[in-house]
Order: structure tokens, then sequence, then C-alpha cells
């Protein structure tokens, strides 16, 4: 079998494109770019060809779900959902977890799978917690039970996808109805494993609070965040080089990557003092800090520890600790917490920063941010309460909540929104104009502004999405995607369709845990509709199962952004989800080929 250079060209183009986006090197947005850029250059597309991703029936439907989903946290609709949880929540393990992963899969039945995981997060770590159970049993059960809901309906990215690549093809393309029956029997199945199984196979780390009480949240947050053993007491004595000097001056950060949480002044306690806080003999200096960069400062005139160990048997945990999650379309992502002047705009102190299973607790402040950060700060709760209203921050602790602007304007969300969805359901008009309806009737009723419309759209996954969609016109016009259409059929046709289902299903899944299924939809999903319209299976089927592969992203955290989220607050590593994840996502496959064989008679 011999490829013509235009077939080797995108054979190179697409391996280039995984590696970037697997590499971590390249923003996946600017790999798309560079897709839109560099196809027309090679001649195996044109520019129209290739800008044509923006106009796409799907890219205009993701649009809308962005800007839809932001006006229902906007007038308070999500927050009411997520505080009814939080009311009937607290109970036993198998409840919180059957509650919140119905509950996420409830909502991603209506909006973008991120945020009905990000609205819940708050709620089910704080339920957790007031009913003496590990957020580390509760948060893997609501972030997968999300991806389950989101193969039930059509708004889910990869479905809204698969449906567009259908549509191009002149094929009938995918509604509510084809991916509630097969979605729908493989939520009811995943979510019977996760209550009966899976929930025994998640860890019980000790990220969890005995109460919601302040003091016992603060001494939980530190054991997570191994605090215990990088908390000191400093006393400054007379003629100490840090006597008579502010915090800038002293240079204990600068110098030794040191942080000053608090100092405490006869009777007084100056909480996460300012850099102009100027230090006096015989101050109580509570610093954070590896232990070896602590002993540096014996020199510096001052006494590490207390002489009077009666009156410091107990530390003192009255600072206000909260933990913080960086959030997918957080705006400071990349940057550190330094480089955003955090410490100055919000006189919050970042204690410590968990990211994949690891605690950083010195120079937190230089680490560049990444989504799913879960950072521990202290400082006074109007400054935490101030931090909530925050987009770029989601505070976890209760009592501090993102207040959405327009309550009052929720009824009119909401019935849009129910609008919106019977008629997509009904194929009353094509479902991204069905879209553009919604956000035009969310604007001129007030309960959104165009700005903060604007704001809600993810562009980075609107460019990567857009500048990856001319890759199914390549595979067509080079004779790529049917040449390896009929590679797949010569290996399975003698074991029937429910086999190539199968096949594309582990092939798609597999690279789904690693790129994530946006990308593996638009790059598999040209290839299984030509395999599957060679071989006589059912292109919609066909349709169905890769987009059901593609929201199977229960083996690691980068699978999914919601998984990521998740890692932080519940203390995970990688290892967990594989743990909990692989039982899944063979029953997801079993349920799918039954489904297969049910409703569409494969």
């Amino acid at each position: 079998m011999q490829l013509s250079l235009p077939e080797l060209t995108l054979i190179i183009v697409l391996f280039a494109t995984v590696a970037l986006i697997i590499s971590g090197r390249v923003r996946p947005d600017l790999v798309g770019l560079m897709l839109i850029v560099g196809l027309p250059l090679t001649g195996i597309i044109s520019p129209e060809e290739a800008l044509s991703g923006f106009s796409r029936s799907a890219v205009i439907t993701i649009i809308g779900l962005f800007i839809i989903s932001q006006a229902l946290e906007d007038t308070g609709i999500i927050q009411w959902i997520a505080a009814r949880m939080k009311a009937i929540g607290a109970g036993s393990e198998m409840r919180l977890v059957a509650l919140f992963m119905l509950a996420g899969a409830a909502l991603s039945l209506v909006m973008n799978n991120i945020a009905a995981g990000a609205v819940l997060l708050p709620a089910a770590a704080q339920v957790a917690r007031e009913s003496n159970v590990a957020p580390s049993k509760i948060l893997i059960p609501l972030s997968f039970g999300t991806l389950l809901g989101g193969m039930a309906t059509y708004f889910t990215t990869a479905n809204i996808i698969m449906s567009g690549i259908l549509r191009e093809r002149g094929l009938d393309a995918l509604g509510m109805t084809d991916f509630a029956l097969v979605g729908g029997l493989i939520l009811l199945v995943g979510s019977a494993y996760m209550l009966l199984v899976g929930r025994r196979l998640l860890p019980a780390n000790a990220s969890s609070a005995q109460t919601a009480s302040a003091y016992l949240l603060s001494q939980s947050l530190s054991k997570t965040y191994h605090l215990d053993e990088r908390l000191w007491e400093l006393r400054v004595l007379p003629g100490s080089r840090l006597a008579h000097v502010t915090l800038e001056q002293s240079r204990i950060g600068e110098a030794l990557g040191l942080t000053v949480l608090a100092i405490w002044r006869g009777h007084r306690a100056i909480l996460n003092p300012l850099p102009v806080e100027m230090i006096q003999p015989q101050d109580y200096l509570v610093i954070l800090g590896r232990e070896d960069r602590v002993s540096l400062m014996h020199d510096w005139g001052v006494e590490i520890g207390r002489p009077d160990a009666k009156s410091n048997g107990k530390r003192d945990y009255t600072v206000d600790l909260t933990e913080v999650v960086i959030p997918p379309r957080s705006g400071i992502i990349g940057s550190t917490l330094t480089d955003t002047r955090f410490r100055s705009k919000h006189q919050l102190t970042a204690v410590a920063l968990w990211r994949e299973g690891r605690s950083y607790r010195t120079d937190v402040g230089k680490l560049p941010l990444q989504v799913g950060d879960a950072i521990l700060m202290v400082g006074a709760p109007a400054k935490i309460r101030s931090l909530a209203e925050e987009r770029d921050f989601m505070v976890l602790q209760s009592g501090h909540r993102y207040r959405p602007p327009l309550p009052h304007k929720a009824p009119i969300a909401l019935a849009i929104t129910i609008v919106v969805l019977l008629v997509a359901i009904f194929e009353l008009m094509p479902t991204s104009e069905a879209m553009l309806f919604g956000v035009a009737a969310l604007a001129l009723t007030r309960c959104i502004s165009l700005d903060e419309a604007y704001r809600a759209i993810e562009w980075r996954v609107i460019f990567l999405i857009a500048g990856m969609l001319p890759i199914s016109i390549a595979l067509v016009n080079t004779g790529l995607g049917a040449r390896i259409g009929e590679l797949l059929v010569g290996v399975v046709a003698p074991y029937g369709g429910m086999t190539l289902i199968a096949a594309l299903f582990l092939l798609t899944m597999l690279l789904t845990q690693v790129i994530g299924g946006q990308v593996v939809a638009l790059i598999i999903g040209s290839i299984a509709i030509t395999a599957a319209e060679q071989m006589g299976v059912s292109p919609q089927a066909m349709g169905v199962a890769v987009a059901v592969a593609c929201s199977t992203a229960f083996l690691t955290p980068i699978a999914h952004p919601v998984n990521v989220l998740m890692m932080g607050p519940g203390g995970y590593k990688p290892a967990d989800f594989v743990r909990v994840g692989l039982p899944l996502t063979a029953l997801v496959l079993i349920t799918l080929l039954i489904g297969m064989r049910l409703f569409w008679g494969v």
C-alpha cells in the first residue's frame, strides 16, 4: 500500500498535532491556530475550508452553551440547586455519593460538564465535612457523574462535534433522543457501580474536617497540607537584624522563601501582616517554611520557639484558613501569585498548594498556577468573602461563596432555558439556532449582559475546535480517512459490526485519556463514520459510540478538566482514577454494546 504525498503529509500533521498536545509545550488552542494557517499551505485544503470551522453549527452550539450556562450561574439557579444539595445531603456516605452523582449528571444534561462540576464542588466538599465523610469519597463520584450524564445528552462538546461531522457528510445529524437511550442506560449502570463498588475503592484522604467549625476546619486543612512540621514561632530578640524593620525590608520571603503568617505582639495578634508592617523587639513571628531554611535564622538574632513550652504547648489556630481552587476559566492560569500581586491586592497569604497528590509549602507564590490547583490561604474572613466574588478563584469554605448578581432574573432565565431545550429536543429548529435564540432572549431580558456573555465563552476551546475541524475535511480530501476505514473494516469484518464499534471505542477511549475527548472526536470521528459506512453499520450509531468513548474519561485526571478540578480538594493521586475508573470503563463498553443491539439493531 503506497501512500500519496497528500496522505503522507496529513499523517505527519496528525502525529505532530497529537505530539504537541500531549507534550503540553504548546497550548492546544495555539495548535488549532497553527492548523488553520498550516493546512492550506500544504495544499490539502483551501483557505476557505481552513476557516470554515468558525462557521460550523457545532461551534455556534458550543458558544451558546457557554453563555446559557453562565446565565444560569449569574441568576443563581445553579447555586440554588447546590444549596438544596447541601440541605438534604448530610448523612451517610452512600447517600452523599448518590446525591452528588445524580446532581452532577442532571446538570450536565443541560450545561457544560466543567461548569456542572464546578458549581457543585463547594457544596460537596462542605457537606462531606459536615457529615464526617472524607471529600475524597465524594468528589470523584461527582466528577464521574457529570461525565456519565454528558453521555446521555446532546449538549456535550464531543456529542455536538460528532453530530456536526455527520451533518457535514450529508448524513442525518444526531439529536437529544439519540444519546438519551444508550447514554441513559450507561448512566444507570455507572451510578450503580459507583454506589456498590466504586466508592469502596476510593481513598479516605485526610482532607476532611470533623465539623464545619472554623477551628477544626483549620486543623484539618493544616493536616492535609502537612503544615504541622512547617509552622514555626520565632521571637525577635533586642538587637536582632529584624527589629525595627518592615517585613518587606527583612527579606525573609525573598532570601529564605519563608512566609510570615502572623505576628503576636503582647496580647495582640496581627493576622496576615502587610509588607509595610514594622517588626518590633519581643514580637513573635508565626512562620511557614522548611526547617533547614528556618534554622538559617539563628544568626539573625531570633529565638526559635518559646522558652515556656507550656504556654505554647498547643498551636493557636485562630487564623481563618480556607481552601481555594483555580477553576478552568480563571484568568490567572499560567501566572504566579507574585505576578498578580495577590497578597497586596487581596490581603490574603497563600500558605500551601496541593497539586496532583503533592503538597507544596515553600515558595508557593512563585509557582505558575494550573487548573485544579488547591491553595490553602489565611486571612481575615472579610477578605476571604471578597475573594469569593472573584471568578478567577473558587472558595470552598462554608460562608464564603460567589453571590449571583442577578437572582431576581432566575425565573426568566429558567423559562428561556426550558424553551431552548424543548425546541432542541423536538427539533423545531436547528440546535445551533435554538441556542442563539436563547442567548438573544437572555440578553434582551437582561439575564446576562453581553459583556458577561463574551467573557463566559472559553475562547481557547473554540479556537481549538475550529482549528481542528478542518482535519475532517482533509481526511476526506486526501482519501486518508477512507483508506484507514478500509484497513479497520478489513481487520474486523469477519467479526461483525459490534466488533468494529468495540475496536473504535477502545481506540477513542485510550486517546481521550491523554489528549481529551474534544480533540479525539475531531480526529477519530470522520474515520469512524467512514468505516461504519463501508461496513454497513449505521453511521449515527457509530457517532453515538465514539461520542460516548470521548466522555469515558475515567482513567487519568488529565482526560477531562472536571477530573483536574477535583484533584486538589480531594487530595487525589493519579492512581486513584485508574483504580476506580478501570472497572467503570469496562462496564461502559459492555453497556454500550448492549445498547447498540437494543436501540440501534447493530
